[in-house]
């Protein structure tokens, strides 16, 4: 695949501040979620949890590129620490495949998405089942209420993930904006395959550390995929999501057809 940066984004990209990333993210500001109330939910791990990521069909599990070395995908979660009481209501399958998108950008966050094939297909169950991806998404507007969930962080300086599924309400707050000197100013920039989302009014809404690859969901459709951020719930520097424009949802399409056998 061709991949084409803006010239604007290259240039900033030299001169990047440092970010943090979400790779780890938590929710911070939400609440504990009905237990698997989100079927599509998937815990991500190498050697322990890391990142979120949904399943989006009985083989297919959409994440972050940035969440490198995952080799197993846990769903019908709700505790981490409960693998004794959900052990009849989750499903652990290995990774078979991993396919990060072709034009992922490190410094950018350009493209951060990725695409786990499973080594088996998922079977749905009361606690397990897949969020099947529109034909075409809707860029929400600035101002628009979305919800993004995970097992991250729910405080900056607390390095401990949470152990029951968290979700919170958040505002997606205008390009233009998120892009002016008051926000991000442009380092990095914040394409039109991004979106930003915050505070609700004056409540911290956000992701972290741990959070990574998780669902942004509005309207209850899959709208993006938690990337990165600067801190935890600073209203100047809300999370940012890769958004899965078009040219997205085809690669996403594309690559899951090549490769379902």
């Amino acid at each position: 695949m061709l991949c084409l940066m803006n010239l604007s984004v290259v240039l900033s990209s030299m001169v990047l501040l440092i970010v943090q990333s979400s790779h780890g993210a938590e929710i911070i500001g939400g609440q504990q979620v009905w237990p698997h109330s989100m079927p599509f939910m998937a815990l991500l791990e190498s050697k322990k949890p890391s990142c979120g990521g949904t399943l989006i069909s009985p083989n297919w599990v959409l994440t972050a590129a940035h969440c490198s070395g995952i080799k197993w995908v846990l769903l019908g979660v709700h505790s981490i620490k409960s693998t004794k009481k959900e052990r009849n209501l989750r499903q652990v399958l290995k990774v078979k495949s991993w396919f990060p998108h072709p034009c992922y950008e490190k410094t950018s966050h350009a493209n951060d998405l990725m695409l786990l094939k499973l080594s088996k297909s998922a079977k749905k169950t009361k606690t397990v089942a897949w969020l099947n991806l529109g034909k075409t998404i809707k860029d929400p507007r600035g101002g628009s209420n979305c919800r993004v969930a995970g097992w991250g962080r729910t405080k900056e300086k607390v390095k401990k993930m949470s152990d029951v599924l968290m979700a919170v309400n958040v505002t997606v707050v205008d390009r233009v904006k998120c892009n002016s000197p008051d926000y991000y100013n442009s380092r990095p920039v914040i394409t039109k395959d991004m979106i930003c989302a915050g505070y609700v009014g004056n409540k911290p809404a956000d992701t972290c550390q741990g959070d990574s690859g998780g669902p942004l969901l509005c309207n209850g459709a899959l709208v993006g995929v938690t990337s990165f951020g600067r801190g935890c719930g600073w209203k100047k520097f809300p999370g940012v999501y890769a958004f899965l424009s078009k040219k997205q949802l085809d690669w996403i399409k594309r690559t899951m057809k090549k490769f379902e056998i």
